[in-house]
């Protein structure tokens, strides 16, 4: 399932936080889904992303992008699909 340029409005840009390897992140609370845009051009879309982590990564702003991803997105029950080529 990939979010299509009219779900991207759905979206909430977490705030730009210093990362070595995030550059900018998207959430949708709802559909547990989350759009990294990594530091070396790489995008990642990730499905059923747990929607909790989500919101305490809204309401944390000093929370490390970076780690938040490996803790969150990168676990056996989340799907991900590269946008890159």
């Amino acid at each position: 399932m990939f979010i299509t340029h009219q779900h991207m409005f759905d979206f909430i840009t977490i705030n730009t936080r210093t990362s070595n390897a995030v550059y900018a992140m998207h959430v949708n609370l709802l559909l547990g889904t989350v759009i990294v845009e990594y530091t070396n051009g790489a995008c990642y879309q990730y499905i059923n992303v747990s929607r909790r982590a989500i919101l305490n990564l809204m309401l944390n702003d000093n929370m490390s992008l970076g780690m938040w991803v490996n803790e969150n997105c990168k676990c056996e029950r989340v799907q991900s699909m590269c946008f890159t080529n």
